[in-house]
Formats: C-alpha cells, sequence, structure tokens
C-alpha cells in the first residue's frame, strides 16, 4: 500500500528538481492541475495511470523509488559489465607463407559453444 504523505513528498522532490510549476508539471503529463493538487495535499491518492505517465514523461523517475521511497532519484545510469567480451578477429593473410589459403577460423568458448568466421 502506498503512504501517500510519503509519495506527496516524493512527487514535491520530481517536481522541483525539474524546476516545474504543479501546472507546468501537470500539462507535461497530461492531466489536470486539480489532480496533481488533490495528489500533493493528500486528497486522493495517485491512480496507475498517473504514475504511468510520470514515468513516461520523466525517465530519470524510477518506479520503485516513486511508490515506496526505494531506490534513487534521479536514476543512476546502470554500467554493464562484460565478462567475456566478443574477440575481435585480426587481420589473417589469405595466403600463409607456403601458398595455402585460409577458408575459416572457428573460435570455441568454454561453455561449449562456437563462433565460425568465413571469408564471406
Amino acid at each position: 500500500m502506498i503512504n501517500t504523505d510519503d509519495f506527496s513528498k516524493r512527487l514535491q522532490k520530481v517536481i522541483k528538481f525539474y524546476d516545474e510549476s504543479a501546472a507546468s508539471f501537470a500539462e507535461k503529463i497530461g492531466v489536470q492541475r486539480s489532480s496533481i493538487s488533490h495528489i500533493l495535499s493528500g486528497r486522493n491518492k495517485p491512480s496507475l495511470d498517473f504514475v504511468l505517465k510520470v514515468l513516461s514523461s520523466y525517465p530519470e523517475v524510477e518506479l520503485y523509488w516513486l511508490l515506496n521511497g526505494k531506490g534513487t532519484f534521479p536514476k543512476q545510469k546502470e554500467t554493464v559489465k562484460i565478462n567475456n567480451p566478443q574477440p575481435t578477429i585480426p587481420d589473417i593473410p589469405k595466403r600463409t607463407s607456403v601458398n595455402k589459403e585460409i577458408d575459416r577460423i572457428v573460435i570455441f568458448y568454454k561453455d561449449g559453444t562456437f563462433k565460425n568466421y568465413d571469408e564471406s
């Protein structure tokens, strides 16, 4: 269950962060000004539609942070760590020193998969 007072404080934080007035915020997310006023005053609880409009208009807002205060605002960019980057194919001459043509190169991975590189 959403704590309406805490939600209201987080919504005010979003509005202040983007330097919006309640009216401009309402216009940007596509709701009436009175909807913002009622939610900020605690009179009404936010609807799912309201929350989704905030998230689509302000992608830096995290769903869980907005609903229950868990997470961060603004949203932190995730960094993806690649454990096994794809190898680059070195420039291999078309012929070896004994005048043989290379048909293909196959790289075998420890998980049993492989990548086949051919001339095409």
